[in-house]
């Protein structure tokens, strides 16, 4: 397993539609696994394929309990809405205000090529929609109300 370069904000490849992955081959599963060590390394809850270079709808998530990977999402039901502070790992030290679903209810397939149905709310829908809208070249920077500001993250002393 290896840790990816994670594309930035400019990078091209953000900005386009991801490919349907139609069967499971040994690379992309080392795809998938160096996408949750590189998920965990940067401090991060979600990574889309494309936020490391690669073109296919694969996205890895993980708000605390346990990691969750989505081939081919799609999501099928939203409902209520929640506004808060938004960040991307291709966008380091910067966040937004973004109104999101509360609730997202998410079709895709598993590691095993299972298709499986999962539900989230608050952290998780908004996980979910966020790195599903990266499968489609869309940036978090579009729904911010307001400007997208600097942040800090560094410990209180």
């Amino acid at each position: 397993m290896a840790l990816r370069t994670i594309r930035k904000f400019g990078d091209e490849v953000l900005n386009k539609e991801c490919k349907e992955v139609t069967k499971m081959t040994l690379r992309t599963k080392v795809l998938i696994n160096d996408m949750l060590d590189t998920m965990y390394e940067a401090m991060g809850v979600g990574l889309a394929a494309p936020q490391v270079g690669i073109l296919k709808r694969i996205v890895v998530i993980d708000i605390g309990e346990g990691p969750i990977v989505l081939i081919n999402p799609v999501i099928l039901e939203t409902s209520g809405e929640q506004t808060g502070e938004e960040g991307c790992l291709s966008l380091p030290g910067k966040a937004g205000i973004v109104t999101r679903p509360n609730y997202a209810k998410v079709k895709a397939l598993n590691e095993d090529m299972e298709e499986v149905i999962l539900e989230g709310e608050g952290l998780l829908a908004r996980a979910f929609c966020h790195e599903i809208d990266h499968l489609d070249g869309k940036l978090y920077t579009r729904l911010v109300e307001g400007e997208v500001h600097d942040v800090n993250y560094e410990e209180e002393e």
